[in-house]
């Protein structure tokens, strides 16, 4: 497991998951790392980070609705960290309905940046919100499966969870 050292002290909570545990981290204002614990890359908090899961009770409420197909979106506070052009990315995510996917490419157009599909990959790559942000509904132009932070696994298990196929 990876440990994050931060030089701002972020709170953070772990909540169960059909998939695992998730890692939450962030700050009174927002919601700023989710990581699937039991993905490829998981993460340690900080050292500097305090564990406050009543911060995160809202999080944590709205992703056990999201695994009882309850909620189709997360409307949560976010203060991801990242350059104006992922920032762009990571917003462009979030509105990609729940059970629908998009190329690269599309997500590209959508931004108004049609040439920059390995930049759109990179970013979707590093969003820091995956699940909340929903990275996982960006697929490859041949309709592939490509990298996701928990593994490819996870990203089919989300990917099946919102058409029906699987249920928490």
């Amino acid at each position: 497991m990876k440990d994050l050292e931060q030089d701002e002290a972020l709170s953070y909570a772990t909540v169960e998951s059909p998939l695992g545990p998730i890692l939450l981290a962030g700050t009174p204002k927002g919601l700023r790392i989710v990581c699937f614990l039991a993905g490829d890359d998981p993460i340690a908090p900080g050292k500097a980070w305090r564990e406050e899961p009543p911060l995160f009770a809202e999080a944590a409420r709205q992703i056990a609705a999201y695994f009882a197909r309850e909620l189709t979106g997360f409307a949560l506070p976010l203060e991801p960290e990242g350059t104006p052009f992922q920032l762009a990315v990571w917003e462009a995510l979030r509105a990609i309905p729940c059970g629908k996917t998009l190329s690269y490419g599309e997500l590209a157009r959508r931004i108004g940046k049609p040439t920059a599909v390995r930049a759109v990959g990179a970013a979707n790559g590093r969003n820091p919100l995956p699940l909340v942000v929903p990275c996982h509904r960006v697929i490859g132009a041949d309709g592939s499966l490509t990298g996701y932070h928990g593994g490819l696994a996870i990203k089919e298990r989300l990917l099946a969870l919102e058409r029906g196929d699987w249920f928490a």
